[in-house]
């Protein structure tokens, strides 16, 4: 208990403090992905104790894609907070990246939930009906291991890379919809481009086979963890990103562009220092 203490405290800190530390698994080579999330119990814990409120959670490595790049074994999550969450406007945004270490940029799709996800759901359709909006969203990752180098119970730990998520205009769920949007979900395409250049291309299955099967994977996963509470209404879950995680600096233009999922077009973000 006290080790897990000590490395929460030393996270926060290094958030805190826009920092790197040393690798803890090579520190500690009998830290796994269990101890991890008794880490990211004290992590909330702390955070809330200091008046940060969660308001939803963020998964992370669903695009197995980039697993080998980042040495990933499996997906990770995490909360996202009132003071890490914000809401675009008109589909643009402006965000300092002051306090971040080594920001990257990741497109997702992001839900919000009506009403709680237990883990036996897990048909898509069944999944929608419990989902009031699905929404277009950039989540900002960022590591406190230099160069991004790290160990799979690191990355748990470290706020599963978590640092901003913003939200652009919600698409309100209708019980007609459901069926067509299930598949929508899926196939959608998205472009990742900074300035005029594009940078990636993804789509929906890239997420876990489908944007909702990481949902679920995430409601499975919190029917195992019992220090953790189980996805609630009113939270917002964004769910992986769709394209490679790129780089990001102040002075930079990067925007997203939806094909195929209704009513989503893209985001555009405005970096500062």
């Amino acid at each position: 208990m006290y080790f897990s203490r000590r490395v929460a405290g030393e996270l926060i800190d290094a958030l805190d403090q826009a920092r790197t530390i040393p690798s803890i698994v090579q520190r500690n080579p009998h830290f796994d992905v269990e101890a991890a999330y008794r880490v990211a119990a004290d992590i909330v814990r702390i955070r809330r104790a200091r008046g940060e409120q969660t308001v939803g959670r963020k998964i992370g490595f669903t695009n197995r894609n980039i697993w080998v790049e980042y040495g990933a074994t499996a997906p990770i999550w995490a909360h996202v907070y009132d003071r890490t969450m914000q809401h675009a406007t008109d589909g643009k945004a402006t965000v300092s990246l002051k306090g971040s270490v080594q920001p990257r940029l990741e497109p997702e799709i992001a839900f919000k939930l009506k009403a709680a996800l237990p883990s036996s759901v897990n048909d898509p359709a069944r999944m929608l009906e419990l989902i009031e909006w699905y929404a277009p969203s950039f989540e900002i990752v960022d590591c406190h291991f230099a160069d991004w180098k790290f160990g799979p119970a690191d990355s748990a730990a470290d706020f599963s890379f978590h640092w901003r998520l913003i939200v652009g205009a919600p698409c309100q769920i209708t019980n007609d919809a459901i069926p067509a949007l299930v598949a929508s979900l899926r196939d959608c395409q998205v472009t990742l481009s900074k300035g005029n250049a594009v940078s990636d291309r993804g789509v929906g299955a890239n997420a876990l086979g489908h944007p909702l099967s990481a949902l679920a994977h995430l409601a499975g996963a919190l029917a195992q963890q019992s220090q953790f509470e189980p996805l609630a209404a009113g939270e917002v879950i964004t769910t992986g990103t769709l394209t490679a995680a790129m780089p990001i600096n102040a002075g930079e233009t990067w925007s997203s562009h939806y094909e195929g999922l209704p009513g989503v077009s893209g985001l555009s973000l405005i970096f500062t220092a």
